[in-house]
C-alpha cells in the first residue's frame, strides 16, 4: 500500500499524526509518510478520516 498526500489540499488539521505520529509525523521541517510503522488497516483507517481529503491510499 502506498499512501499520496496532496500538499496544496491539506488544511493541516493533524488529524493524522494525531492519530499515528508514528507514520505521519514532520521530519526536519518536511511532512513524512512511514507505512512500515503500522498495519495497513490503521493507516487505512486513518487516511479515511483526513478532513480535506489530501490524502489518499492506493493498493500496489
Amino acid at each position: 500500500m502506498q499512501v499520496k498526500w496532496d500538499q496544496e489540499r491539506c488544511c493541516h488539521a493533524g488529524v493524522c499524526v494525531g492519530l499515528l505520529p508514528d507514520v505521519f509525523k514532520i521530519e526536519d521541517g518536511r511532512f513524512v509518510i512511514d507505512t512500515n510503522e503500522a498495519s495497513e488497516e490503521a493507516i487505512k483507517n486513518v487516511v479515511d478520516r483526513c478532513p480535506s481529503g489530501a490524502l489518499q491510499w492506493v493498493d500496489e
